[in-house]
């Protein structure tokens, strides 16, 4: 099995997007990319999304849950974290991972949430934006919007890609296009495109960028309005 593989996995019906591959297999990696600051990267994605005691927290393309659960932590006592994801045997794979009661896993597609309108005080998605083809990334972030309450919170990360030519070779040999050539620099205006206002955006050293960002109190018709 090749390392493309651990991170592209086969297509699922449900969604036109990339899902990962075997979840086990996908952790292991992960640990070794990140070089053992991944949990200190991942808790500095929650921090910043500002998820607290008693918010109810929704994680997209959560993969293998590892988010979610540093999520499900933040919002204890009283909040929840929900991830959901495309892939059957992710989804399987997070539900035995749940650290308590306050995390659980569900399957879904970020372009069409099954979550009621304004029902989230946070949405996250880390490393999931680059699996979905590039026409589905304003429907997902609409989604989003849609799902948060006014003044609710969201952070997005995704893979940014090295700056010189020969990191991006060595990226795409290794992982294949869609984080070899990742459009990182779109992703902040996608998210001002889908409605929110956009408060922060930044770099995670060894290999993200986020953008921090929340749902208007108060909105105009427009952007981001009536989506269903």
């Amino acid at each position: 099995m090749g390392l493309r593989t651990f991170l592209h996995g086969d297509p699922q019906a449900s969604t036109p997007g990339v899902t990962i591959g075997p979840a086990r297999a996908y952790e292991v990696f992960s640990t070794l990319v990140f070089a053992g600051r991944r949990r200190r990267v991942f808790t500095s994605l929650v921090v910043l999304s500002g998820a607290g005691p008693g918010d109810q927290v929704l994680d997209v393309g959560c993969g293998p849950g590892y988010l979610t659960r540093l999520a499900a932590d933040a919002v204890r006592p009283g909040g929840s974290a929900r991830g959901i994801d495309p892939s059957p045997s992710v989804i399987s794979y997070a539900q035995h991972a749940a650290n308590h009661d306050s995390c659980s896993f569900a399957l879904g597609v970020a372009e069409k949430l099954e979550t009621a309108d304004g029902s989230m005080d946070v949405v996250l998605s880390s490393l999931m934006m680059h699996h979905l083809p590039e026409d589905l990334r304003p429907q997902a972030l609409q989604e989003m919007f849609r799902v948060l309450r006014p003044g609710g919170r969201l952070l997005v990360a995704d893979f940014r890609p090295p700056r010189s030519r020969v990191g991006r070779h060595i990226v795409g040999a290794v992982t294949g296009s869609q984080m070899q050539h990742n459009p990182i620099d779109r992703l902040e205006p996608l998210v001002r495109d889908a409605g929110f206002d956009v408060l922060d955006r930044g770099d995670l050293k060894p290999h993200l960028h986020y953008v921090q960002a929340s749902r208007p109190i108060a909105t105009s018709q427009g952007a981001g309005d009536g989506i269903g």
